[in-house]
């Protein structure tokens, strides 16, 4: 009797213990296969997630010996936690700035392990042909999150419209910031997902590629004016982003040289007009001030 409940607690333990690595596996860590092959989730959203489908089947990937999910979250906020609480391996979707003010704000220290590209942001108008016909007192839409808050007022001085103080916050700058505002804008803060349809609402709206390209706008063609890459847009440029413990993985830094082979680079190319802005720089440059 006894050799039985000793054997009875032996088989219950390796029950519990399989349990436990199932849901390990199941709670975002990348797996490695008998072969060799990773499998790696990447969390992104909207034209990300459409690019990162297409390296996920491309022959690139499988020589890497990777095997990429892609999970779509909706909303920055959401998908950085999904990263933090490693519901996702790595994420693409944010900008420098952005990763820095979600950091800050949340107490994460969520790390940037590669640069992708430059998406611009624009300044759109039905109802302005030129940025210098600009009337006075023009009601302008920016992004009620404030990196976005921030880039759009920088986009909206580039453009000659406004002035900002000196030592201007690029990830946490504010409409209070402004030392110079001879048109005497009327700034609205808006959900950044909404801008393509508040353009009939507005004077001026300030509008990510990532949402302009959803609506149907081209930056490069659409835009009165637009961001350029730059040492002053560098806190814009897009990063893969991952939790501190995985930053030196194998694995996920491949990711980064998957972004930027000729073959996605085609894809990108075809697909989105050249308003995705390769961009191919070490974390370093982003941190330099």
């Amino acid at each position: 009797m006894k050799r039985q409940w000793f054997a009875g607690m032996a088989l219950s333990a390796l029950v519990v213990l399989a349990a436990c690595g199932s849901n390990s596996a199941g709670s975002g860590a990348s797996a490695v296969a008998a072969d060799g092959t990773q499998t790696i989730t990447v969390g992104s959203m909207g034209s990300d997630a459409q690019i990162w489908k297409h390296i996920a089947d491309s022959q690139a990937a499988k020589d890497a010996k990777l095997d990429i999910k892609v999970k779509e979250i909706d909303g920055g906020v959401e998908m950085n936690n999904a990263t933090k609480e490693k519901e996702v391996d790595v994420n693409a979707f944010q900008s420098w700035a952005y990763l820095v003010s979600y950091n800050k704000d949340s107490g994460a220290n969520l790390t940037a392990i590669a640069t992708t590209y430059l998406e611009p942001m624009g300044i759109y108008s039905s109802k302005i042909k030129d940025i210098k016909d600009v009337p006075d007192g023009a009601l302008v839409a920016l992004a009620d999150n404030p990196a976005n808050t921030a880039r759009g007022l920088l986009l909206l001085q580039a453009a000659g419209l406004i002035e900002l103080k000196d030592g201007f916050d690029v990830g946490t700058g504010s409409t209070n910031d402004v030392t110079s505002n001879p048109k005497n804008l009327k700034f609205e803060l808006i959900d950044d997902t909404t801008g393509p349809r508040v353009i009939q609402d507005v004077d001026l709206v300030l509008i990510g590629n990532t949402i302009a390209l959803e609506g149907g706008l081209n930056v490069l063609e659409d835009s009165l004016f637009h961001e350029e890459v730059s040492v002053d847009t560098k806190a814009n440029i897009n990063v893969l982003v991952t939790t501190e413990d995985k930053k030196d993985d194998a694995g996920l830094l491949k990711l980064g040289e998957l972004y930027h082979n000729e073959d996605t680079q085609q894809y990108i190319k075809d697909e989105f007009g050249g308003t995705k802005v390769d961009v191919n720089e070490p974390i370093s440059y982003l941190e330099e001030k």
